[in-house]
């Protein structure tokens, strides 16, 4: 029987899926909920996981909940009502929330976790699947240092580095701050990429040199597959996703008076991508769509 504490995972899409595959690798017991019990039950297949009938359930018969859901609503939704973590908590139980969320909805899952007498862990990550996988993302957690430090070892499974960045609601906040830098990133590499090719620049060779020099960001390492052959790699964070944190960053720098300039034009890309039908493509698939915009000039 293993001695490492029994978890629950809330969510298993593309990073909750990874996180169970990771931590069993790493000997944890883990018990999976999903909305949909089909991909829950496709992940417990895969990794030996158990599947819950609720999120009530699985948090009840848990040490330690990680949360890792797509949006505000879902979860929210997870957290809430007879059948969702709240009302399954035990005393002291850590509610780990990775999901990329607004800072404001994670103070409200906070106190609605401490006042069932649980203990809430803000803390989204940074990286892909490939990331979990490797045991390589960057955790954002926030909250009490003592209990940060309680499920360190459960982060740092799946994590290269474990940051504590301050008080509950900071660690969603900087999440935020990373996706304002990481939709920059995807728009420049894809304008840059198709930009060279369009100039005559064979592929490979353009990316090669992306890479070697001050823009050899661990980004482009790890996307280098799927902006090379986009059609042949699966999906890690769609657009329609992206979409979603687009948004968080635009209403964070509202809120604060950070004007945005470059933010707001990633979003209007985003969006003109998902008006043309790419929005379950990969975040690289803007590269793919300005390819099509040229095509569609070149032809008018």
């Amino acid at each position: 029987m293993s001695d490492k504490p029994r978890l629950a995972i809330i969510g298993t899409g593309n990073m909750g899926g990874a996180m169970v595959g990771r931590l069993r690798a790493a000997g944890y017991p883990v018990s999976v909920w999903n909305r949909t019990r089909e991909r829950a039950e496709q992940v417990a297949a895969r990794t030996g996981a158990t599947v819950a009938g609720t999120a009530r359930e699985a948090a009840g018969t848990s040490d330690v909940v990680i949360v890792a859901l797509a949006n505000d609503a879902a979860d929210l939704a997870a957290h809430e009502g007879r059948d969702g973590i709240v009302a399954g908590l035990r005393l002291g139980t850590p509610v780990v929330d990775t999901s990329t969320i607004d800072p404001r909805t994670t103070l409200r899952l906070a106190e609605m976790v401490r006042g069932a007498g649980g203990v809430h862990v803000d803390c989204p990550v940074s990286g892909s699947v490939s990331s979990v996988e490797g045991g390589t993302l960057t955790a954002l957690a926030a909250g009490e240092a003592v209990d940060v430090d309680r499920v360190r070892p459960i982060l740092e499974s799946m994590s290269g580095k474990v940051f504590h960045i301050g008080p509950t609601g900071t660690g969603a906040t900087m999440k935020v701050a990373i996706n304002t830098l990481l939709l920059a990133i995807n728009q420049g590499l894809s304008e840059a990429y198709v930009l060279a090719e369009a100039a005559g620049i064979d592929r490979d060779t353009a990316y090669d040199v992306f890479l070697s020099g001050a823009t050899g960001a661990p980004f482009l390492k790890y996307k280098r597959a799927i902006f090379e052959h986009p059609d042949d790699n699966p999906v890690a964070f769609s657009l329609d996703l992206v979409s979603k944190d687009a948004d968080l960053v635009l209403a964070l720098a509202e809120r604060v008076g950070v004007p945005v300039a470059q933010a707001q034009a990633n979003k209007a890309a985003v969006e003109s991508a998902i008006a043309d039908g790419y929005g379950q493509q990969d975040i690289s698939t803007i590269a793919k769509h300005l390819r099509e915009l040229r095509s569609r000039s070149s032809r008018g």
